[in-house]
């Protein structure tokens, strides 16, 4: 992934909170305690209950990582920031971070250390670790293009539902008899994530399936 694609999460990440507080970097959000609470429902998806059966939901695993990631860049914020500092940090985290095979048996056991070693940090340090965030993805075979990716489609589809109702309550969740996310992920997968107009056209192709 480039700085580009990153300064562009950051951006859109600013501006999304922004709509919460206009001022939300001063605020002092607890942005560390959303992404261990975040970890904990990972934790959930990939199963680690002995005393029962559970098959790992890979699929949602990898959504709650995206998730963590929105709560994590908010808390890599601060007043003196700059998007491209930011972007530089997070780039040299993932360098090397190469694609892997995500039909590859997960290590659960894998997940479970680097979902707990995050987790443990973010209690720890009341911030958010990059490394170990990259760390996370590794494990459940996330790449950075795939993180953008989800990413993008995750923050339109938020931007689209508060353009359409969601605060007052007359956002229809619903269409055609199913959810905006399972729309979302199909539109995903028809649509060029390099291109710049990405996020655009994300919103574009939700506005066009939307029943008004």
């Amino acid at each position: 992934m480039n700085l580009d694609a990153i300064s562009n999460m950051l951006e859109m990440q600013h501006r999304m909170n922004t709509r919460v507080h206009e001022q939300w970097i001063d605020q002092g959000f607890e942005w560390y305690r959303a992404v261990w609470i975040e970890c904990g429902e990972l934790m959930d998806h990939v199963g680690y209950k002995w005393w029962k059966k559970q098959v790992p939901d890979m699929e949602q695993v990898r959504l709650e990582v995206v998730d963590i990631w929105h709560f994590g860049m908010s808390a890599l914020f601060k007043p003196d920031s700059t998007v491209e500092a930011l972007a530089q940090e997070i780039a040299s985290a993932w360098v090397g971070q190469e694609a892997q095979d995500n039909d590859a048996e997960m290590d659960v056991s894998r997940v479970h250390a680097a979902t707990e070693s995050l987790a443990q940090d973010a209690l720890a340090s009341k911030s958010f670790s990059v490394p170990l965030f990259a760390e996370l993805m590794r494990a459940c075979s996330l790449t950075p293009e795939q993180l953008y990716r989800h990413y993008v489609g995750k923050n339109v589809l938020n931007f689209f539902r508060q353009d359409h109702g969601y605060q007052e309550g007359t956002y229809v969740k619903l269409w055609q008899g199913r959810e905006d996310n399972e729309h979302l992920s199909e539109l995903l997968e028809s649509l060029d994530d390099t291109d710049p107009g990405f996020p655009d056209a994300v919103y574009q192709a939700l506005s066009a399936r939307y029943p008004e």
